[in-house]
């Protein structure tokens, strides 16, 4: 196997999905990115890790998520596993917040493991296995492609599920502002208190909301309010984010568009002006009001999504 020539440098963006109504199918790309540089060694595993959740994953060998994805990655690609493995993980995402951390890690290992190998990292190439290890593909369409992304799994080769995506463009006015929580929720645990039936005019009403805000955020900002509606998730989750659910339901009843991003328990708002001090003022204003210390933090719409370029020779 003729493996690539020094490192591999991939970037990752976070993203926020379901955006309100669009459940397990919508999905930004959000300007906060975490880094990975992967190299083939002669032997073993060695894995350093910096930045947000150091804590959580330092030491995990094998079972670091990147190096999960990079291993399930080779054996797609139906080529060995390389000799040894060296990694460097900056990272930004925040875990466990509902900013897409584990869908950025199985990206960054998908795209780094093909890469490796010479293989294509086209975000079409790479989508299907990412959203089988991710489980669903609403986060990493978002960080593959860039832009806000509308997600589904249909029929691929030989009659198997495959996930597909297509990328659209929001406007340019559309600001994102994200609120961090500063405690992280389980998604395991989030998604077990969804219902297994929900009312058909619930099911219906948020179809609607949701065609809307892809419109809203493509070609009307003005109908972000309306087209950020849900009646499908984010109720049945409050129980265990009692302050998100708070959040949102103050920022809805002061005009600004407001959703739970992903999982939670972060909040996803939408500006449609620049942020002014005074802005800013109003949205602390509010978030004080909840009684925790949430982190406000505006983003730009990643439209480029995950990318890798060659990377730096570390000296060690």
């Amino acid at each position: 196997m003729e493996w690539a020539e020094g490192p591999v440098r991939v970037r990752v963006p976070a993203t926020s999905a379901n955006l309100g109504p669009g459940f397990d199918t919508l999905g930004l790309a959000l300007g906060l990115h975490d880094v990975v540089e992967a190299r083939v060694t002669g032997s073993g595993l060695d894995v350093e890790v910096s930045g947000e959740g150091t804590e959580d994953v330092a030491g995990a060998g094998e079972k670091h998520l990147v190096v999960r994805a990079m291993r399930v990655a080779f054996d797609d690609l139906n080529v060995a596993q390389p000799p040894g493995l060296a990694l460097r993980c900056v990272n930004r995402i925040p875990h466990g917040r509902g900013l897409g951390s584990s869908a950025a890690a199985i990206v960054a290992g998908l795209i780094a493991a093909r890469a490796l190998a010479g293989a294509s990292t086209s975000p079409e190439d790479v989508l299907p296995l990412a959203s089988v290890l991710e489980g669903h593909p609403d986060n990493v369409a978002p960080c593959l492609f860039g832009g806000l992304t509308i997600a589904w799994v249909g029929t691929g080769a030989a009659g198997l599920p495959e996930a597909r995506a297509i990328r659209l463009d929001p406007r340019p006015e559309v600001l994102p502002v994200v609120f961090i929580a500063p405690r992280p929720v389980s998604t395991t645990v989030a998604r077990g208190l969804l219902p297994a039936v929900v009312p058909h005019a619930d099911a219906a009403r948020n179809a609607g909301r949701a065609a809307l805000l892809v419109a809203a955020l493509t070609v009307r900002p003005d109908a972000l309010l309306e087209g950020t509606e849900d009646k499908l998730h984010q109720d049945y989750r409050a129980p265990a984010m009692p302050h998100t659910h708070d959040l949102v339901a103050r920022l809805r009843a002061a005009g600004v568009p407001a959703v739970v991003s992903g999982a939670g328990p972060s909040v996803l708002a939408f500006l449609t002006e620049s942020l002014t001090r005074d802005e800013v003022k109003r949205l602390d204003s509010i978030a004080v009001e909840t009684g925790i210390d949430w982190h406000i933090s505006p983003l730009a719409i990643e439209r480029q999504g995950a990318s890798v370029t060659p990377g730096v020779p570390s000296a060690r």
